[in-house]
């Protein structure tokens, strides 16, 4: 079966950092564009970070541009989200997501993306 795991969430002060990281198992993984996505209850899902195949190519949303950095490993089948500098307005659960299909680009707009890990909560506090 295919899954996708988030781990790495948890509580952290406003001006701190977390690192995410999402495992993928069957799936032949390089061959997917691999996205972060965060949900707020209440509110519409929002696109936050994408990257390519290879890991050459990353687009982030703007508001987090500068403070995220999206990374990838082919070898161990994982993704990782490493965010600085964060505040109240990052406080979501957070999804990772794999598309055979899509681009970095086209992500984060798509009805239709192959696969859903469970999300990990991340709660920033002031």
């Amino acid at each position: 079966q295919v899954q996708l795991v988030e781990s790495g969430g948890g509580l952290v002060q406003a001006g701190g950092s977390l690192r995410l990281s999402c495992a993928a198992s069957g799936i032949i993984f390089s061959r997917y564009t691999v996205g972060w996505f965060r949900q707020v209850p209440g509110k519409e899902r929002e696109f936050v970070a994408a990257i390519s195949r290879s890991g050459t190519i990353t687009y982030y949303t703007g508001s987090v541009k500068g403070r995220f950095t999206m990374s990838r490993d082919n070898a161990k089948n994982t993704v990782d989200l490493q965010m600085n500098s964060l505040n109240s307005e990052d406080t979501a659960v957070y999804y990772c997501a794999a598309d055979l299909t899509s681009s970095t680009q086209t992500i984060g707009t798509s009805r239709s993306v192959d696969y859903w890990g469970k999300g990990t909560l991340v709660t920033v506090s002031s």
